[in-house]
């Protein structure tokens, strides 16, 4: 089944550390919180609550992400992971099922995932699409 979802998304922790070696290069661990704006109930029911932690590896503000996501549902939670690469203002990349619990067990899945900046600082919109298998 082919689905898509828009979530606004917000920093919640951010640590950053230099590497040193070059430049503007550091290491980033995340965590973000959000809602979706456009979401379509499926068979797990309503949206309840989203997380997700990611590690970052930029030099100059780009470079390769990659991290963890679970999605709390009316009767499921999704766990997913991640990679994507930060260019500019967007980020692009994958994301696949790690598992699902509830109504959502033995889900498969993956897709593609964008990254654009919010209205607000520390704000983000993830914009997800994909296939999935129940």
């Amino acid at each position: 089944m082919q689905r898509k979802a828009k979530f606004r998304v917000f920093v919640t922790r951010r640590e950053v550390l230099a590497v040193g070696d070059v430049p503007d290069h550091t290491l980033m661990l995340t965590e973000l919180e959000g809602y979706p704006l456009e979401y379509t109930p499926g068979v797990a029911g309503e949206f309840v609550y989203r997380r997700s932690v990611g590690f970052h590896d930029r030099i100059k503000g780009d470079g390769h992400m990659h991290g963890y996501a679970f999605t709390v549902y009316e009767h499921g939670t999704v766990y997913s992971r991640f990679t994507g690469d930060k260019r500019g203002d967007m980020t692009r990349g994958k994301w696949e099922v790690e598992r699902g619990i509830g109504k959502l067990a033995g889900l498969k899945g993956a897709g593609t995932f964008v990254v654009t900046p919010g209205e607000k600082p520390g704000e983000l919109i993830l914009e997800m699409d994909g296939e999935y298998q129940l």
